[in-house]
């Protein structure tokens, strides 16, 4: 969250933390649904975050997660147009496990930006309350995020930055290890030279443990690219 400060400083923007406040924009009903699935609420609640932040007259706002760790900050910038998400490119084992590691590239909500009058937020809020009403069940879990923006991506392409990345598990795991076949994928597939990237952390302790993501983190800041 520092560097997201940092660099928020270093583009002369404002900068503002949100805790678990957040929710309370969500409708009663489906902070009901989403009880047990929070990361499915936090892509709503997010974007219900942006768009009031934008409705208090700012011109635009940008979402980071919390592990949204920027690097090369002067790398990192909006696109020209009026929103845009972080790129994707998903790297995990192939069921093969002797095989090449399986790649998937999609677009996602860990970095992304809206302007005044853009043409997406409300569809995006919209679609989300409507497709979580008529739900049931369990939510998958990126059910709000990626899952439903790659859907939209696949039929109509929507604006990138490029170098707002995210990094599997595998990819953190050579990247502190000293390379591998997932990262060696991960930067060949990878629109352009990472910025700022996605750890992952809600993955910690299950695909990888919180040291490996604080080497990551160590290893980012000091070397300011993906190597």
């Amino acid at each position: 969250m520092d560097s997201v400060q940092e660099w928020a400083h270093l583009q002369g923007y404002a900068y503002r933390y949100t805790g678990d406040e957040i929710f309370d924009r969500i409708a009663p009903q489906l902070r009901a649904k989403t009880a047990h699935q929070m990361v499915v609420a936090s892509d709503l609640a997010r974007l219900l975050e942006m768009r009031s932040a934008l409705e208090e007259n700012y011109t635009c706002v940008v979402w980071c997660d919390a592990d949204f760790l920027v690097f090369a900050p002067e790398a990192l910038v909006l696109g020209d147009e009026s929103y845009g998400f972080g790129r994707e490119v998903w790297i995990q084992a192939a069921k093969n496990l002797s095989s090449r590691p399986k790649a998937y590239i999609k677009i996602h909500n860990a970095f992304m930006y809206y302007r005044r009058n853009n043409p997406f937020l409300s569809f995006y809020i919209n679609s989300i309350q409507k497709m979580m009403h008529q739900h049931k069940g369990p939510f998958a879990p990126q059910f709000a995020g990626p899952k439903f923006l790659s859907a939209i991506h696949n039929i109509t392409t929507q604006p990138v930055v490029e170098n707002a990345c995210m990094l599997s598990p595998m990819v953190i795991k050579d990247l502190v290890h000293n390379g591998g076949a997932a990262l060696s994928l991960f930067l060949e597939l990878s629109p352009a030279p990472p910025a700022g990237v996605n750890l992952c952390a809600s993955l910690a302790n299950e695909e990888i443990s919180n040291g490996e993501i604080e080497q990551a983190i160590e290893h980012l800041l000091s070397a300011g690219q993906v190597t």
